[in-house]
């Protein structure tokens, strides 16, 4: 039987948890450093599968007027470090009031929803794929 694993951003990063699906208790442990992403899959110890899905979450969609501001509002969010979800004309983050008052002040039109939240790797994360 196939599984169907949904996890949030911070979930799909964690080499090591518990995790409970209905009355299903699951351990998922991985090599550190690993990061999961939507359509990944693993395999169980009794031979199972699971494919791996972004859980809804609550977010902050930045929409942006322009390529030119979408690429500064990224560039500032870039420079502290935040998990960014890029999109071509959105950027996506976690609830974060400083830099939704920052994004605003950009121009970026906020709107706060509840969606998969898939933010880019990094520049230094290596591809397990």
């Amino acid at each position: 039987m196939n599984w169907v694993l949904p996890l949030t951003a911070e979930q799909r990063q964690r080499s090591r948890q518990k995790l409970s699906m209905g009355n299903i208790e699951l351990g998922l442990t991985l090599p550190r450093g690993t990061v999961l992403q939507a359509g990944d899959w693993l395999m169980a110890e009794t031979g199972e599968w699971a494919r791996i899905e972004a859980k809804p979450e609550p977010v902050l969609t930045a929409i942006a007027k322009s390529p030119m501001q979408l690429v500064k509002a990224a560039y500032f969010l870039g420079n502290r470090h935040v998990p960014v979800e890029l999109g071509a004309q959105y950027l996506r983050l976690k609830p974060d009031s400083v830099l939704e008052n920052l994004l605003q002040h950009l121009g970026l039109t906020i709107v706060n929803e509840v969606q998969p939240f898939s933010p880019e790797p990094g520049a230094y994360h290596s591809s397990h794929h």
